[in-house]
């Protein structure tokens, strides 16, 4: 039995042309891995994290569970493109090994097995399974063509737009499936059998189109087939659709325990490409939604980055609010790709500016808590002060880091991407933390937080943001608070809360002094206030349009008072609107019995 025909071609081709592609690009990403990577790799394969990794490609690579929260028949439409034509692919060898045996079967023999089989006995089980999932597969492919047309349908305010070779590798999917079905309907019609779909097109094709023309109407649909799959092969390694092939490797190197770094490395390539370019990262930001910047998002910029058109005004315009993070179904760490790229386009010479580090240390008090203001606190007085009647009221003896000023934590450094520059002053704070003895750092600044418990090494030292520390008070007994009828709402901070994932303690002390109410956007979906020190693109007007977007939001509860956690934001949150706006530390500190 010959598995050979000349409409096989493009597909043989296109094959041959996408595995050799992705083998080469996987090869070349892998060997270029750093040495402690690859030993990762090497010591994660006979673990349980292989199983686990194994897992969550049947769940996301397969049935798309994120997208499912994102829209449901968004998560159909993928799920039936990527499960189905697995699926389809499976049960097909199966068939062909039900029909044949455990014969060598080439590739385009499981491919096009109708067309080769129609001399066998049929298997009725067979032509039902692969009719019921080639439906499955075509009800997507119909939804993919809706949602082009009306995105809205599919919780999608925005879809992306594509370059060219995603508009080419795109049209010939689309085609694919509606061509097979054509094909096999064809070959139904002149030699029989088919399940309730191909069978049923065939038999009425057979009564209503003379046999002479359905031959040569067979044979151009194949050809069609053929090339339609031929011409996604190729272009998939080059296109969005690289993703497919990329996210599976992604998910095993992840559970291996790789990351990006502020430096670039090979391991980016696997996270950039295998973004889909699904476009749902779009929606969730603000600098679309409020300011019409439509060409910097992350889907953008992964898009430039991959293709090396990447420009510094694209990194640079990014909250990084980590709303596009939250909803990628890939799960991409998309803040630290903009970070190493800051890193390398902007490359800026060391030239001796941290000479001035040296004798800085303006700390005073004594004991085994150290708060650590930040930048921004000390820009925001009252929160200081409300921190030192706490700290009295608690009986706490403090070492004061940087009462007086001192080193900025060096994440907003980070955040532009001068990373050299800001290891300096984390090298210099560590030490002056090691020097005074501390074994608890406090601080009120959610985006020193951060830093301190990502970037520096504080083993021995508990960090903890003010939030934790008040409540850790509270239920200790060592800080009373009175409750009363006022009405809050809590705006949760972006390096806080995204970022650091600290949403219920804030909101169990301001329940502790009043009512609760909490706005739409809240927690992980919560709004960026605007004035995050990552972007330094947009405008001070820009920033104040998105503070009043976020104002309203929180205005719209009813509530007297706005609350937040982070300094920056209580500035930011303030300018837009006239309602009261405080920090938690201060609603304690005027609660205190």
């Amino acid at each position: 039995m010959s598995f050979y025909a000349p409409f096989c071609l493009p597909f043989i081709i296109g094959a041959v042309v996408m595995f050799a592609t992705i083998l080469w690009k996987w090869g070349s990403w892998l060997y270029r891995l750093p040495h402690a990577d690859k030993m990762r790799i090497l010591r994660g394969l006979p673990t349980t994290r292989t199983l686990s990794a194994a897992w969550e490609v049947v769940r996301e690579s397969l049935l798309h569970r994120r997208i499912f929260r994102v829209n449901p028949l968004l998560g159909y439409m993928h799920m039936s493109l990527a499960f189905g034509w697995f699926l389809l692919i499976a049960v097909g060898w199966i068939e062909t090994v039900a029909y044949l045996g455990f014969r060598f079967v080439p590739l385009q023999g499981h491919v096009f097995f109708k067309y080769f089989a129609t001399g066998l006995e049929h298997k009725p089980v067979f032509d039902f399974l692969m009719d019921l999932l080639l439906l499955f597969v075509l009800s997507g492919v119909a939804l993919a063509w809706g949602k082009r047309l009306y995105s809205r349908a599919m919780g999608m305010r925005r879809t992306t737009k594509h370059v060219l070779g995603d508009r080419i590798a795109l049209s010939a999917l689309w085609f694919i499936f509606p061509a097979r079905l054509v094909a096999e309907s064809l070959t139904c019609a002149l030699y029989g059998g088919g399940g309730f779909l191909t069978g049923s097109i065939g038999a009425w094709m057979a009564g209503h189109i003379d046999a002479g023309v359905l031959i040569y109407l067979e044979s151009a649909a194949w050809w069609i087939y053929s090339s339609c799959l031929g011409l996604f092969f190729v272009a998939l390694p080059f296109s969005r659709y690289m993703h497919i092939f990329t996210e599976i490797p992604l998910i095993f190197l992840r559970h291996y325990g790789l990351r990006s770094s502020e430096k670039e490395s090979a391991y980016d390539h696997f996270q950039i490409e295998a973004c889909s370019r699904c476009g749902i990262c779009i929606d969730p930001c603000q600098l679309q939604s409020v300011l019409q910047i439509n060409d910097v998002q992350s889907v953008y910029f992964l898009r430039d980055r991959r293709y090396h058109s990447l420009r510094l005004q694209t990194a640079d315009n990014c909250l990084m609010c980590g709303r596009c993070a939250e909803r990628c179904p890939v799960g991409i760490d998309l803040n630290t790709l903009r970070l190493n790229s800051r890193d390398t386009m902007r490359n800026v010479p060391d030239e001796k500016r941290y000479d001035y580090l040296q004798g800085v240390d303006r700390s005073s008090g004594t004991g085994k808590v150290g708060y650590f203001a930040g930048c921004m606190t000390l820009l925001t007085p009252r929160i200081l002060l409300a921190m030192e009647r706490i700290f009295k009221a608690s009986g706490e003896e403090v070492w004061w880091a940087d009462k007086e000023g001192g080193v900025c934590c060096g994440r907003p450094l980070m955040l532009s991407g001068e990373t050299d520059s800001a290891l300096k002053m984390i090298q210099y704070n560590t030490e002056l933390f090691r020097k005074h003895g501390i074994t608890t750092l406090v601080t009120s600044c959610p985006i020193c937080l951060r830093v301190f418990r990502e970037e520096y090494r504080l083993d021995g030292i508990e960090v903890l943001h003010h939030s934790e520390y008040l409540l850790r008070l509270m239920r200790s007994g060592r800080l009373n608070v009175t409750h009363g009828a006022e009405r809050f709402t809590y705006h949760d901070p972006c390096e806080l809360g995204r970022g650091s994932g600290i949403y219920d303690e804030p909101r169990a002390v301001i329940e502790a002094i009043g009512e609760l109410l909490e706005p739409a956007e809240t927690r992980e979906h919560a709004l960026c206030c605007g004035s995050s020190v990552a972007n330094t693109a947009i405008s001070d007007g820009q920033q104040l349009q998105l503070a009043r977007s976020v104002a309203a939001e929180l205005d719209a509860t009813g509530a007297s008072t706005i609350v937040t956690a982070c300094p920056l934001c209580k500035k930011a949150i303030a300018r837009g609107t006239q309602t009261e706006v405080r920090d938690l530390a201060e609603i304690v500190a005027e609660h205190l019995q």
